[in-house]
C-alpha cells in the first residue's frame, strides 16, 4: 500500500508555468514506475508523462517539449514541471505508482488528483 498525495495546480494563463509534485507515503525507489494522467471535463483519462524506476521517460505527445517530468528517490517526490501551458491543459491531474505487490502482479496506485486551470 502506498498513498499518494499531490499538490502545485492552480489557475494559470496560457504561456504560464506550473509544477505538480507527488508525495509518496513510502521508499519509491522500488516502484516500477511513477507517472502523471490527467482528466478533463466529459473526457478519458489520459496519460500525460511517466517515469520508470530507470529514470525513462515517456510523454504524450501532446506535452513533448513542454512538460518534464522528474523523480526524486531521496524525497519520495515525482514532479511535473509544465511550461507554455494551453487551455487544453485544463483538467485534473492524477499521479500514479506501479507497484509489483507479488512476483507477478502489479498494481496502480492513484492519488487524489488536483486541478489545473488554464485560462486563455
Amino acid at each position: 500500500q502506498v498513498q499518494l498525495v499531490e499538490s502545485g495546480g492552480g489557475l494559470v494563463q496560457a504561456g504560464g508555468s506550473l509544477r505538480l509534485s507527488c508525495a509518496a507515503s513510502r521508499s519509491i525507489f522500488s516502484f516500477n514506475a511513477m507517472g502523471w494522467y490527467r482528466q478533463a471535463p466529459g473526457k478519458q483519462r489520459e496519460l500525460v508523462a511517466a517515469i520508470t524506476s530507470g529514470g525513462n521517460t515517456n510523454y504524450a505527445d501532446a506535452v513533448k517539449g513542454r512538460f518534464t517530468i522528474s523523480r526524486d528517490n531521496a524525497k519520495n517526490t515525482v514532479l511535473l514541471q509544465m511550461n507554455s501551458l494551453r487551455p487544453g491543459d485544463t483538467a485534473v491531474y492524477y499521479c500514479n505508482a506501479k507497484i509489483m505487490v507479488t512476483t507477478h502482479i502489479q498494481s496502480d496506485y492513484w492519488g487524489q488528483g488536483t486541478q489545473v486551470t488554464v485560462s486563455s
